[in-house]
């Protein structure tokens, strides 16, 4: 059976997260659907590159998955784009060789996150940008973001819940720009791996100290006590988005 790679993209607002579960709609659920549909009423099972939690935004992610035969690239891409709930996108498809794995194989993955800082907050970007009422100094936060630069052990920003016990990370990328109208903020985060909630405690921390309530040198210290209770909240979830995942 050929092996499919699509990227994809979607609008988490209605969604319970990318993983299936067993209440609330998902990602993966209504993908399959469709699949299903497709290839006769037989189930097709897909694979992420990543979990991503309920109100979070994907730009870029991949996913693989095994069908029964080999199909014109654009005419699949077309039937799974037209198939798939309007919140879904399927923004292209290959085929990949049959060891190709959409989670194992990952070695960079890219994240934004976009902060509401407009007064009043816009309705229009409820749903796609987190909002922050209270004064923000960037310069506070670039300082901040360099301290994140690098291999580190980012437990302190790990929520609970996760089953992974390596919570080593590189980061290669951390920097902040405010929009053209001067009301947004957009985070972008570029490493080989980010743990449970790591980015949206990233930003909530960031925040704080771009606010004066946390110190702006306080990042490798808050890394090398590996304690989650020393960083700052986590920053609400419509503001994250998967942009870009890449492989080896």
């Amino acid at each position: 059976m050929p092996r499919y790679k699509a990227i994809i993209a979607y609008d988490g607002t209605n969604f319970n997260g990318f993983q299936i579960q067993p209440n609330g709609r998902t990602v993966q659920e209504e993908f399959e659907k469709t699949l299903r549909k497709m290839n006769n009423g037989k189930t097709i099972t897909i694979f992420g590159s990543g979990r991503t939690d309920a109100g979070v935004h994907a730009v870029g992610q991949v996913i693989h998955f095994d069908y029964p035969q080999t199909r014109e690239l654009e005419k699949m891409r077309y039937a799974l784009d037209t198939q798939t709930p309007e919140d879904i996108s399927v923004k292209s498809v290959e085929i990949v060789s049959d060891d190709f794995h959409a989670r194992y194989h990952v070695v960079e993955k890219t994240y934004q996150f976009r902060v509401d800082i407009g007064k009043p907050r816009s309705p229009f970007k409820r749903f796609y940008a987190s909002y922050f009422p209270y004064q923000v100094d960037t310069e506070k936060i670039q300082r901040a973001l360099t301290d994140l630069i690098g291999t580190h052990d980012f437990t302190s920003f790990c929520a609970s819940g996760t089953e992974i016990e390596d919570k080593v990370r590189t980061i290669y990328e951390a920097r902040v720009e405010m929009n053209e109208a001067g009301d947004e903020l957009i985070f972008t985060f570029r490493g080989d791996g980010f743990l449970y909630k790591m980015i949206r405690i990233l930003v909530g921390t960031l925040l704080k100290m771009g606010n004066g309530r946390m110190d702006e040198t306080s990042i490798p210290g808050i890394i090398a006590a590996k304690d989650r209770n020393l960083a700052g909240p986590t920053a609400h979830p419509e503001g994250l988005y998967l942009v870009e995942v890449k492989y080896e």
